[in-house]
């Protein structure tokens, strides 16, 4: 009766989404999981992927029943078929995602976690659209997020968490250096600083910072960006009391000298941290957005068209977004 609710968007419908929350069903979690989707659709997809689900409609009022998987319906535009991206289901995948972040504003779930979508398909819709973190900025009203990839390391992801937020998200490679500023990273570090402590419970954490260029410009040989801007930004943060390391080599600071007690790494770009993060915790990794007014977690993966319907896909990842999200909202 006092558990929280968490709402889990069903992603893409042409994709491997709909049965990664079918597969949650039955699964004991410290939380009331309620799947957002077309109740038929996971139905459907559910039994191409040989899972046994039994499905109960969402009722805010009622008692949890564990052995359900409890879906609130949202029709689908139009018939979806495993593996075949279609724009009239576009705005659909948006609704289900503005749902969510509503029930979250509202208090009537303590945090989101979104199955994968495909951007192309949404972007063919007429719709601009760069991913689940920027659009659940700009529809809250929030100036800044952070994006933070997270898993569990070691051969059976049992050992300690790997964390690595980006300064910059989705942007080409040439705009990088210009979108670094000083004020841009010092609130990143802010946020990112503030919600280990608030969402993660961690007194004071311990974050890693990388250059920008190899061997983090050279003393200014190979690019002035450490000098001109992280360094000064760094050297003001830790005289505010933020415990920063940094900056460091990219290609050197993902060993256990600078990561052990290290509680995160910011990366300067998309592909300086992530690569090393997805090798590490593939699978099992999950992506947070941090700075929201509310939480939300994610799958580390895309949508596997080629995997949708074959009951190959593996939900590891959503369990861990699922379990991440209600240990978020337990602080």
């Amino acid at each position: 009766m006092n558990r929280p609710r968490i709402a889990v968007t069903s992603g893409e419908p042409a994709g491997v989404g709909p049965e990664l929350c079918a597969a949650l069903c039955g699964r004991r979690f410290a939380a009331r999981l309620v799947v957002l989707g077309d109740a038929g659709l996971i139905a459907e997809r559910a039994q191409a992927a040989g899972l046994q689900v039994r499905l109960r409609a969402y009722d805010p009022a009622s008692d949890a029943d564990d052995s359900a998987l409890e879906v609130l319906h949202s029709p689908l535009a139009v018939p979806s078929t495993a593996g075949r991206l279609d724009v009239a289901n576009a705005r659909y995948v948006l609704s289900l995602l503005d749902r969510a972040r509503d029930g979250c504003v509202s208090g009537e779930f303590a945090a989101m976690v979104t199955a994968p979508l495909h951007k192309g398909v949404i972007n063919d819709a007429g719709v601009p659209f760069s991913g689940h973190t920027e659009y659940l900025a700009d529809s809250t009203g929030t100036p800044r997020v952070v994006m933070m990839l997270a898993g569990r390391t070691g051969a059976n992801a049992d050992g300690p968490w790997l964390r690595v937020a980006l300064a910059t998200t989705h942007l080409p490679l040439s705009a990088v250096p210009a979108a670094i500023t000083r004020e841009s990273l010092m609130q990143t570090l802010r946020i990112l600083d503030a919600d280990l402590r608030t969402r993660f419970g961690i007194a004071r954490p311990h974050i890693v910072v990388a250059g920008l260029n190899p061997h983090a410009g050279e003393s200014g040989h190979m690019g002035r960006e450490e000098i001109d801007v992280i360094t000064p930004v760094l050297d003001a943060l830790r005289a505010e009391g933020m415990h920063l390391e940094g900056p460091l080599p990219a290609d050197t600071l993902f060993v256990p000298r600078h990561l052990d007690g290290a509680d995160a790494v910011l990366a300067m770009f998309h592909d300086q941290g992530l690569p090393v993060l997805k090798y590490a915790t593939f699978g099992h990794g999950i992506n947070i957005t941090l700075g929201l007014p509310i939480i939300r977690t994610s799958v580390d993966h895309g949508t596997a068209l080629d995997l949708a319907g074959s009951g190959r896909a593996d939900a590891s990842s959503l369990v861990e977004a699922v379990e991440a999200a209600i240990a978020m909202s337990g602080h």
